[in-house]
């Protein structure tokens, strides 16, 4: 009986033992990882509130316009190519907002998102349904008039949209990506050009500085 006690107890310290190990083990691996932050209040750094200066760290116009562009890109339903636009006037003020989709009433089931269609039938593809990023944002505005104003595009304006962006009376296009660069000469991207520069409508590619995290 005492020999079936001490091995009882022996075996129990074991068990103990190989838990505490594993507690150990599983402590040391989070150790360091921080928590995730919970809401605003946490990612807040520790400020002096008595110094007077700005923050370090904010976002520039141009960023900031660009990711309202991008932002809105991930409201557009093709599945090949999100775009977005952003129109501002000379104070900054945001005109207008738009992304890459089909017409206001047209279903997004009914109508096709296919780049190619299998039978060769123009109509089997997206391209003569969808309305542009950049003509939806002129289309949308929320002034009389977007003259002098900025528009910020995440892909280079096509012809039609060019345009739409002159008779709009728009003086610059900012641009994160050109699609006909480094590729062949694009008739579609080419006749763009041309006619931006030839009224001179100023060109300006722009890539954010930072990143922008949003936690919805």
């Amino acid at each position: 009986m005492l020999l079936s006690w001490c091995l009882l107890v022996g075996s129990t310290a074991v068990v103990l033992k190989a838990v505490e190990a594993v507690l150990a083990n599983v402590l040391a691996s989070r150790k360091g990882t921080p928590k995730p932050p919970e809401g605003p209040g946490e990612m807040r750094p520790m400020v002096d509130p008595w110094d007077p200066s700005p923050r370090d760290g904010f976002l520039t116009w141009d960023d900031y316009f660009m990711a309202l562009a991008f932002l809105s890109a991930q409201r557009s339903k093709d599945p090949n190519r999100q775009v977005g636009a952003c129109i501002v006037n000379q104070e900054n003020v945001i005109l207008g907002i738009g992304y890459n989709g089909f017409p206001r009433g047209c279903s997004d089931h009914q109508l096709p998102w296919a780049k190619k269609s299998r039978c060769g039938d123009p109509l089997g593809t997206k391209y003569p349904y969808v309305v542009h990023a950049e003509a939806n944002a002129i289309l949308n505005k929320n002034a009389a008039s977007v003259s002098g104003a900025k528009i910020y595009v995440t892909l280079f304006p096509c012809n039609e949209c060019a345009k739409l962006i002159i008779q709009a009376g728009i003086k610059e296009v900012v641009f994160h990506e050109d699609k006909a660069e480094g590729r062949a000469v694009d008739p579609t991207y080419s006749a763009s050009k041309q006619m931006l520069k030839m009224v001179g409508v100023k060109l300006r590619q722009h890539s954010p500085g930072k990143t922008v995290t949003l936690r919805l």
